[in-house]
This record gives C-alpha cells, sequence and structure tokens, in this order.
C-alpha cells in the first residue's frame, strides 16, 4: 500500500491551474513558446479577432497552425494581464500586448472544464 501511494503520479489536472493556463497562454503570444499550448486549449476554443468592421473567427487547429508558423518568435512588445471577471469556474483575463504605435488585446475567457483550467474563448482587438 505504502509504495503504491509513493509510485502515484499526481493528477496532471492539479497543474492545470488559472494561471498556468494564461501564462501558457502569454508565452506562446510574445515568445513563441508552445510548451503545453495544447493541454490548455479547450477542444472547442475559439478565437475571434476584430479587424475595422469585420470579425474574423479561427478554431482550434487554425490557432494551433498559426502558432507553430510562429514558434520561437519573440514579439517586440510589453505585455501585462489583468482580471476582468474572476468566478469559481470561469474568469476573463485581459492580456494587453503593447507594440510600438498599437496595442493588441486579447480577452481571454478559462473555464474550469473538469479535466482542468482551459481557454475557451479570445477575442482580439487592436487600438
Amino acid at each position: 500500500m505504502i509504495c503504491a501511494a509513493a509510485n502515484a503520479k499526481p493528477n496532471q489536472n492539479q497543474q492545470l491551474t488559472k494561471d498556468h493556463a494564461i501564462s501558457t497562454y502569454v508565452d506562446a503570444m510574445t515568445h513563441g513558446k508552445l510548451d503545453g499550448l495544447n493541454k490548455v486549449l479547450d477542444q472547442s476554443v475559439d478565437f475571434s479577432m476584430l479587424r475595422g468592421n469585420t470579425v474574423i473567427s479561427f478554431d482550434r487547429k487554425e490557432m494551433l497552425d498559426y502558432f507553430e508558423s510562429n514558434k520561437g518568435v519573440e514579439q517586440p512588445c510589453t505585455t501585462t494581464t489583468s482580471i476582468v471577471e474572476d468566478h469559481a469556474n470561469i474568469a476573463v483575463i485581459k492580456v494587453d500586448m503593447k507594440f510600438q504605435g498599437f496595442v493588441r488585446s486579447n480577452l481571454v475567457t478559462i473555464a474550469d472544464t473538469g479535466d482542468g483550467w482551459k481557454i475557451t474563448k479570445v477575442y482580439s482587438t487592436f487600438s
């Protein structure tokens, strides 16, 4: 009994916290680091971007392909995060990427999916 407990692996869901999900997203967006990104994106995640008066949407596969094409690329920006809403099972985090001349604001919704905290929606605007 003691040997089995000592050899038990920690629950992987314990690693999928709110902070981990946001940190992984920020690392992918700003530093091109993709470690763990696949695990923090929910299967039904939706990415939307407002360009002028047009909303462009991307699914999980399209965004993973985009991230892969930018793997290792360091963005020339300063990134800040702030909590917009924080509840027991869902949170909205604002991730601002300040470039020279414009800011990309990402509203990232994360939810406790039962498999840990995962990103379920990202909405980006530019100003």
